[in-house]
């Protein structure tokens, strides 16, 4: 099981992105979905995650401002993110799990190694 993210960018503070993760070897829809991002010289911390049945979690810097939806006919996972803050400039990166708690604790992710990430800039 391999992620794939794309979608990050250098954008002004209060800008838009619309961030996408494509995961490959998934063998059905009934997994958790998450999104987390890592900052130079800080820990991974989950962003968003999303469940089978769309029940959503969000870290408490992000509530209000991203949004996490699923395409689960193309095995896509999405984050929109408004208002854009400098202190989200970090590498994005995406993961799949057999469960939301899974996801939320970050712990046993469906994925053989973490992708590459995408990189969000934002300038002040």
């Amino acid at each position: 099981v391999q992620a794939l993210e794309s979608g990050g960018d250098l954008v002004q503070a209060g800008g838009s992105l619309r961030l996408s993760c494509s995961i490959s070897g998934l063998n059905s829809d009934d997994y958790s979905m998450g999104w987390f991002r890592q900052a130079p010289g800080k820990e991974r911390d989950m962003v968003s995650c999303i469940g089978p049945t769309d029940t959503t979690y969000y870290g408490d810097s992000v509530k209000g401002r991203f949004t996490i939806s699923r395409d689960d006919a193309n095995y896509t996972l999405y984050l929109t993110m408004n208002s854009l803050k400098p202190e989200d400039t970090a590498m994005y990166y995406c993961a799949a799990y057999y469960n939301e708690i899974d996801c939320y604790y970050e712990k046993y992710k469906v994925l053989d190694a973490w992708g590459p990430g995408t990189l969000v800039s934002v300038s002040s």
